[in-house]
């Protein structure tokens, strides 16, 4: 059996669920147990998709037999504090996960740069490794140029904003802005808002773009951005995400794979 393992960052479960719900070639869904994967198993229990939860130890070797199944190994967000440490986790992850795994898709960017070389690393670690890329080849910056549709978009969207310092909320964001502020040194107590306000101002932050990603499984993202607007006296702008960076990455990781099975 055809086996892809995902191994990706919290901010992409939305993403994540998208194929898992709209690929009808995937026979089983295998969600590796461990403390970041309660978002995405709420999700795969709300949408109805079928799958079993498995602790690493107990996660069977590749297995010759038809069909797809896909590994889900969902990693912490607050693995970006420190760019060596996240590099670290994502490598061991990735050699522990290849012997279960006929193709590995890395839900990641650049990330401060440090998995710019992860393709090349482990061109023979005899489990294709890929990670989300655009069609230039070029790896896709963070999640926010994902859903944006990558680097040109995300450039684009940048030079809109004239200057005017913007944060960027998909509806993941929206619901862990918290976490996400602690993590990226902004503020060592998210609940200190004055404080946080205080960053945000020196920074000239005045807007907060709302990413339509057209993904629902955040059922309070709007109410999650109305809140974050008004703590921080932001206006609200729209932006329209899309999938399409994701799903064309998913598709030839599977193509791959498939391609090689055969």
């Amino acid at each position: 059996m055809p086996v892809i393992s995902i191994i990706g960052c919290r901010m992409f479960e939305d993403e994540i669920m998208h194929l898992l719900e709209n690929d009808p070639e995937i026979e089983k869904v295998v969600v590796v147990e461990n403390n970041d994967c309660g978002g995405i198993r709420k999700k795969l229990l709300e949408a109805g998709v079928p799958h079993k939860m498995l602790p690493f130890e107990e996660l069977p070797e590749k297995q010759e037999e038809k069909g797809l199944t896909l590994n889900i190994y969902m990693l912490e967000l607050a693995l970006h504090a420190i760019p060596e440490n996240l590099k670290k986790t994502v490598y061991s992850k990735v050699e522990a996960m290849a012997p279960h795994s006929d193709g590995i898709l890395l839900f990641y960017g650049l990330c401060g740069n440090v998995l710019g070389k992860i393709e090349d690393d482990f061109r023979t670690l005899g489990c294709k490794v890929c990670i989300l890329k655009e069609e230039n080849g070029e790896i896709v910056d963070d999640c926010i140029g994902a859903v944006l549709g990558g680097r040109g978009r995300y450039l684009e969207v940048l030079k809109s904003c004239k200057g005017v310092g913007t944060f960027f909320l998909t509806p993941m964001w929206a619901a862990n802005w918290r976490e996400m502020i602690r993590t990226a040194g902004l503020s060592q107590n998210p609940d200190d808002i004055s404080m946080s306000k205080f960053v945000f101002d020196y920074a000239g932050y005045k807007r907060v773009a709302r990413i339509n990603t057209g993904l629902i499984y955040e059922k309070d993202f709007e109410a999650y951005v109305r809140e974050f607007s008004t703590l921080f006296d932001f206006e609200i702008t729209e932006l329209e995400g899309t999938m399409k960076l994701v799903e064309s990455c998913y598709a030839k990781t599977k193509t791959s794979v498939l391609d090689a099975s055969a």
